[in-house]
Protein backbone atom coordinates (compact mmCIF):
# COMPACT_ATOMS: atom_id res chain seq x y z
CA UNK A 1 0.00 0.00 0.00
CA UNK A 2 1.35 3.88 -1.19
CA UNK A 3 1.88 5.60 2.33
CA UNK A 4 1.68 9.34 1.81
CA UNK A 5 4.17 11.07 3.67
CA UNK A 6 2.69 14.89 5.20
CA UNK A 7 6.02 16.32 3.80
CA UNK A 8 4.62 14.88 0.44
CA UNK A 9 1.39 16.39 0.09
CA UNK A 10 3.25 19.20 -1.49
CA UNK A 11 0.81 22.08 -0.21
CA UNK A 12 3.82 23.94 -3.15
CA UNK A 13 1.06 22.24 -5.54
CA UNK A 14 -2.04 23.18 -4.29
CA UNK A 15 -3.91 19.79 -3.70
CA UNK A 16 -2.34 16.82 -2.15
CA UNK A 17 -0.85 14.77 -5.28
CA UNK A 18 0.82 11.65 -3.14
CA UNK A 19 -1.90 9.33 -4.90
CA UNK A 20 -0.47 11.05 -8.06
CA UNK A 21 2.68 10.37 -7.96
CA UNK A 22 3.48 6.13 -8.16
CA UNK A 23 5.17 4.27 -5.65
CA UNK A 24 9.08 5.00 -4.67
CA UNK A 25 11.11 1.60 -5.96
CA UNK A 26 12.17 0.27 -2.70
CA UNK A 27 16.03 0.29 -2.32
CA UNK A 28 17.63 -2.84 -3.37
CA UNK A 29 21.60 -2.69 -1.76
CA UNK A 30 22.64 -2.60 -5.20
CA UNK A 31 25.84 -0.28 -5.92
CA UNK A 32 25.41 0.04 -9.38
CA UNK A 33 25.22 3.51 -10.69
CA UNK A 34 21.85 3.00 -12.41
CA UNK A 35 20.39 1.60 -9.36
CA UNK A 36 21.13 4.85 -6.94
CA UNK A 37 20.03 7.11 -9.55
CA UNK A 38 17.40 9.39 -7.95
CA UNK A 39 14.08 7.92 -9.12
CA UNK A 40 11.54 10.63 -10.91
CA UNK A 41 9.46 10.68 -8.25
CA UNK A 42 12.58 11.04 -5.34
CA UNK A 43 13.70 14.07 -7.81
CA UNK A 44 10.32 15.87 -7.41
CA UNK A 45 9.71 15.12 -4.16
CA UNK A 46 13.47 17.10 -3.47
CA UNK A 47 12.27 19.95 -5.83
CA UNK A 48 8.91 20.13 -4.59
CA UNK A 49 10.91 20.50 -0.94
CA UNK A 50 13.29 23.14 -1.83
CA UNK A 51 10.46 24.88 -3.52
CA UNK A 52 8.44 24.69 0.49
CA UNK A 53 12.21 25.58 1.92
CA UNK A 54 12.00 28.67 -0.26
CA UNK A 55 14.78 27.24 -2.20
CA UNK A 56 13.55 28.13 -5.63
CA UNK A 57 16.36 27.66 -7.65
CA UNK A 58 17.37 23.92 -6.19
CA UNK A 59 13.60 23.63 -6.64
CA UNK A 60 14.14 24.60 -10.17
CA UNK A 61 17.04 21.71 -11.03
CA UNK A 62 15.62 18.89 -9.18
CA UNK A 63 11.98 19.46 -11.28
CA UNK A 64 13.93 20.05 -14.12
CA UNK A 65 15.51 16.26 -14.04
CA UNK A 66 12.05 14.86 -12.75
CA UNK A 67 10.43 16.65 -15.92
CA UNK A 68 13.20 15.29 -18.02
CA UNK A 69 12.25 11.71 -17.69
CA UNK A 70 8.89 12.83 -17.89
CA UNK A 71 7.29 13.34 -14.32
CA UNK A 72 4.14 15.10 -15.30
CA UNK A 73 3.77 16.76 -12.17
CA UNK A 74 7.06 18.05 -12.26
CA UNK A 75 6.42 19.39 -16.02
CA UNK A 76 3.65 21.13 -14.70
CA UNK A 77 4.93 22.52 -11.53
CA UNK A 78 7.45 24.24 -13.86
CA UNK A 79 4.84 25.32 -16.36
CA UNK A 80 3.11 27.34 -13.56
CA UNK A 81 6.56 28.59 -12.49
CA UNK A 82 7.98 29.84 -15.86
CA UNK A 83 4.21 31.11 -16.32
CA UNK A 84 4.14 33.20 -13.04
CA UNK A 85 7.78 33.72 -13.61
CA UNK A 86 7.92 32.16 -9.86
CA UNK A 87 11.57 31.78 -8.81
CA UNK A 88 12.42 31.87 -12.59
CA UNK A 89 12.33 34.47 -15.14
CA UNK A 90 8.57 34.36 -16.80
CA UNK A 91 8.82 32.71 -20.24
CA UNK A 92 5.31 31.86 -21.74
CA UNK A 93 6.94 29.61 -24.51
CA UNK A 94 8.88 27.42 -22.15
CA UNK A 95 5.31 27.51 -19.83
CA UNK A 96 3.58 26.45 -23.17
CA UNK A 97 5.90 23.72 -23.81
CA UNK A 98 5.81 21.85 -20.67
CA UNK A 99 2.30 21.78 -20.45
CA UNK A 100 1.77 20.68 -24.43
CA UNK A 101 4.56 17.48 -23.01
CA UNK A 102 1.97 16.76 -20.53
CA UNK A 103 -1.08 17.19 -23.08
CA UNK A 104 0.72 14.69 -25.65
CA UNK A 105 1.41 12.39 -23.73
CA UNK A 106 -1.48 11.87 -20.47
CA UNK A 107 -4.37 12.76 -23.02
CA UNK A 108 -5.80 9.37 -22.23
CA UNK A 109 -5.22 9.35 -18.73
CA UNK A 110 -7.83 7.51 -16.49
CA UNK A 111 -9.72 10.55 -15.46
CA UNK A 112 -10.31 9.48 -11.66
CA UNK A 113 -6.44 9.57 -10.62
CA UNK A 114 -5.13 12.32 -8.87
CA UNK A 115 -2.40 12.94 -11.63
CA UNK A 116 -5.49 13.78 -14.16
CA UNK A 117 -6.51 16.83 -12.60
CA UNK A 118 -2.64 18.44 -13.04
CA UNK A 119 -3.46 16.82 -16.68
CA UNK A 120 -7.00 18.70 -16.82
CA UNK A 121 -4.98 21.95 -15.91
CA UNK A 122 -2.31 21.23 -18.52
CA UNK A 123 -4.84 21.44 -21.09
CA UNK A 124 -6.83 24.40 -19.41
CA UNK A 125 -3.31 26.49 -19.38
CA UNK A 126 -2.83 25.75 -23.21
CA UNK A 127 -6.82 26.52 -23.96
CA UNK A 128 -5.98 30.21 -22.86
CA UNK A 129 -2.49 30.67 -24.64
CA UNK A 130 -4.49 29.76 -27.49
CA UNK A 131 -7.65 32.46 -26.91
CA UNK A 132 -4.43 35.01 -27.34
CA UNK A 133 -1.53 33.86 -28.56
CA UNK A 134 2.09 34.32 -27.23
CA UNK A 135 2.82 38.05 -28.67
CA UNK A 136 6.51 37.87 -31.04
CA UNK A 137 6.01 33.76 -30.99
CA UNK A 138 5.17 31.31 -33.49
CA UNK A 139 2.24 30.11 -30.92
CA UNK A 140 -0.83 32.64 -32.58
CA UNK A 141 -4.66 33.13 -31.49
CA UNK A 142 -5.94 30.10 -31.96
CA UNK A 143 -9.97 30.32 -31.28
CA UNK A 144 -10.46 27.08 -32.48
CA UNK A 145 -7.58 25.41 -30.58
CA UNK A 146 -8.64 26.76 -27.78
CA UNK A 147 -11.93 25.37 -27.83
CA UNK A 148 -10.46 22.32 -28.29
CA UNK A 149 -8.09 22.46 -25.27
CA UNK A 150 -10.89 23.34 -22.98
CA UNK A 151 -13.61 21.09 -24.50
CA UNK A 152 -11.64 18.00 -23.90
CA UNK A 153 -10.72 18.78 -20.23
CA UNK A 154 -14.53 19.80 -19.84
CA UNK A 155 -15.73 16.37 -20.90
CA UNK A 156 -12.96 13.80 -21.01
CA UNK A 157 -11.60 15.18 -17.41
CA UNK A 158 -14.86 16.88 -16.27
CA UNK A 159 -12.68 19.98 -14.95
CA UNK A 160 -14.36 22.82 -13.85
CA UNK A 161 -12.15 25.30 -14.41
CA UNK A 162 -12.53 23.91 -18.45
CA UNK A 163 -16.08 23.73 -18.30
CA UNK A 164 -16.39 27.85 -17.17
CA UNK A 165 -13.49 28.62 -19.88
CA UNK A 166 -15.59 26.55 -22.44
CA UNK A 167 -19.21 27.94 -21.26
CA UNK A 168 -17.56 31.75 -21.96
CA UNK A 169 -16.49 30.46 -25.26
CA UNK A 170 -20.17 29.77 -25.85
CA UNK A 171 -21.34 33.06 -24.77
CA UNK A 172 -18.82 35.31 -25.76
CA UNK A 173 -18.70 34.02 -29.45
CA UNK A 174 -20.67 36.32 -31.98
CA UNK A 175 -21.17 34.26 -34.65
CA UNK A 176 -22.25 31.21 -33.01
CA UNK A 177 -23.44 32.32 -29.65
CA UNK A 178 -25.30 29.40 -27.57
CA UNK A 179 -26.54 30.07 -24.25
CA UNK A 180 -28.20 27.30 -23.87
CA UNK A 181 -24.92 25.17 -24.05
CA UNK A 182 -22.98 28.22 -21.67
CA UNK A 183 -25.64 27.23 -19.17
CA UNK A 184 -24.97 23.59 -19.62
CA UNK A 185 -20.96 24.06 -19.15
CA UNK A 186 -21.71 26.27 -15.97
CA UNK A 187 -24.20 24.36 -14.31
CA UNK A 188 -21.94 21.19 -13.62
CA UNK A 189 -18.83 24.01 -12.97
CA UNK A 190 -21.04 25.56 -10.49
CA UNK A 191 -21.73 22.49 -8.64
CA UNK A 192 -18.47 21.76 -8.14
CA UNK A 193 -17.74 24.77 -6.84
CA UNK A 194 -16.06 27.06 -9.01
CA UNK A 195 -17.20 30.53 -8.15
CA UNK A 196 -16.45 32.33 -11.50
CA UNK A 197 -18.78 30.17 -13.25
CA UNK A 198 -20.83 30.37 -10.01
CA UNK A 199 -20.89 34.58 -10.75
CA UNK A 200 -22.04 34.06 -14.63
CA UNK A 201 -25.06 31.58 -13.97
CA UNK A 202 -26.32 33.42 -11.49
CA UNK A 203 -25.90 36.60 -12.54
CA UNK A 204 -28.33 34.66 -16.28
CA UNK A 205 -30.57 33.34 -14.03
CA UNK A 206 -31.35 36.59 -12.10
CA UNK A 207 -31.59 38.97 -14.87
CA UNK A 208 -33.36 36.35 -17.13
CA UNK A 209 -30.20 36.85 -19.71
CA UNK A 210 -30.77 34.76 -22.62
CA UNK A 211 -31.92 31.97 -20.22
CA UNK A 212 -35.55 31.71 -18.47
CA UNK A 213 -35.40 33.68 -15.46
CA UNK A 214 -35.32 32.62 -11.72
CA UNK A 215 -34.11 34.88 -9.10
CA UNK A 216 -33.87 33.00 -6.26
CA UNK A 217 -31.88 30.43 -7.90
CA UNK A 218 -29.36 32.79 -9.56
CA UNK A 219 -29.33 34.52 -5.93
CA UNK A 220 -27.98 31.41 -4.39
CA UNK A 221 -25.72 31.31 -6.99
CA UNK A 222 -24.27 34.49 -6.91
CA UNK A 223 -24.15 34.50 -2.56
CA UNK A 224 -22.25 31.11 -2.98
CA UNK A 225 -19.81 32.85 -5.52
CA UNK A 226 -19.15 36.37 -3.43
CA UNK A 227 -18.61 33.97 -0.49
CA UNK A 228 -15.62 32.09 -2.21
CA UNK A 229 -14.43 35.48 -4.16
CA UNK A 230 -10.69 36.82 -3.87
CA UNK A 231 -8.89 39.29 -3.79
CA UNK A 232 -9.01 40.01 -7.45
CA UNK A 233 -12.74 38.92 -7.58
CA UNK A 234 -14.32 42.62 -7.36
CA UNK A 235 -16.34 41.93 -10.74
CA UNK A 236 -18.02 39.35 -8.50
CA UNK A 237 -18.68 40.99 -5.79
CA UNK A 238 -20.26 43.71 -7.97
CA UNK A 239 -22.90 41.38 -9.17
CA UNK A 240 -23.91 39.92 -6.16
CA UNK A 241 -24.43 43.78 -4.51
CA UNK A 242 -26.32 44.71 -7.79
CA UNK A 243 -28.24 41.38 -7.34
CA UNK A 244 -29.10 42.13 -3.44
CA UNK A 245 -30.30 45.49 -4.36
CA UNK A 246 -32.91 44.20 -6.72
CA UNK A 247 -34.24 41.37 -5.33
CA UNK A 248 -37.06 41.11 -3.06
CA UNK A 249 -37.15 39.76 0.50
CA UNK A 250 -39.11 36.66 -0.89
CA UNK A 251 -36.29 36.08 -2.87
CA UNK A 252 -33.82 36.66 -0.18
CA UNK A 253 -35.19 34.38 1.65
CA UNK A 254 -35.69 31.49 -0.51
CA UNK A 255 -31.93 32.14 -2.08
CA UNK A 256 -31.07 32.12 1.73
CA UNK A 257 -32.96 28.24 2.25
CA UNK A 258 -31.19 27.45 -1.41
CA UNK A 259 -27.92 28.01 0.40
CA UNK A 260 -28.27 26.15 2.98
CA UNK A 261 -29.39 23.22 1.16
CA UNK A 262 -26.26 23.38 -1.22
CA UNK A 263 -24.17 23.46 1.62
CA UNK A 264 -25.63 20.42 3.50
CA UNK A 265 -25.85 18.57 0.38
CA UNK A 266 -21.99 18.95 0.16
CA UNK A 267 -21.14 18.46 4.15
Amino acid sequence: MLTCKVGIALAVLGVAVCGALGPARAFEGSSSKKEQQPSPLQQFQTGARAYMAGDKAGAVNSLLEAAKRGHAVAQWKLGRMYAEGDGVEKDDVKAFDYFSQIANAHADDAPDTMQSRFVANAFVALGNYYLDGISGTPIKADPTRAREMFSYAASYFGDPDAQYNLARIYLDDKNAKDARQAARWLGLAANKGQREAQAVLGHMLFNGIDIPKQSARGLMWLTLANGAAGSGDKWIRDLYAEAMTKASQDEQDKAGEYVSAWNKDRD
